[in-house]
């Protein structure tokens, strides 16, 4: 079933259960579906990379809306988005924990050779590729720097 055709499922059985917040997370992410479908040589049709891609985005930008609305003390937008991101996490695959994560950066700083902080973007490109939607941007990034400064 393919990623449009699981909103689909899901909106509807949301709306009977008058889940509002599940709903506009929902249609949310079927807004980005006809946004990546409409954009020019996509042909009406999305890869699974693309669909990861803005899933990603979209779980990025709800942590960073999170992370503002808790310095701000404002829980009632913080916990909109606690809400929005648990149906997004639904449709991504699952996230590397930290150690798995350690031994993956670990192997790959091996393999590049890398030895001290100065080859941080050999690193980085590298581990983009090979983790890309296993583990936040910026938790690989904060990993590879404490790897590389030990």
């Amino acid at each position: 079933m393919s990623l449009e055709q699981q909103v689909m499922t899901e909106m509807k059985e949301a709306m009977k259960a008058k889940e509002e917040g599940v709903l506009r997370a929902l249609r949310a992410i079927k807004a980005e579906i006809i946004k990546a479908k409409t954009e020019p040589g996509a042909g009406g049709e999305i890869d699974e990379a693309t669909e990861q891609k803005f899933l990603q985005k979209m779980m990025k930008q709800r942590k960073d809306s999170l992370e503002i609305f808790e310095k701000q003390g404002r829980e009632d937008l913080a916990a909109k988005e606690k809400e929005e991101m648990a149906v997004i996490e639904k449709f991504l695959p699952k996230q590397l924990s930290e150690a798995e994560l350690k031994e993956a950066l670990k192997k790959i700083i091996t393999d590049t050779g890398a030895a001290s902080p100065a080859d941080m973007g050999k690193v980085m490109g590298v581990a983009s590729k090979q983790l890309a939607g296993l583990a936040d941007g910026k938790t690989i990034s904060g990993l590879v720097k404490e790897l590389l400064a030990g």
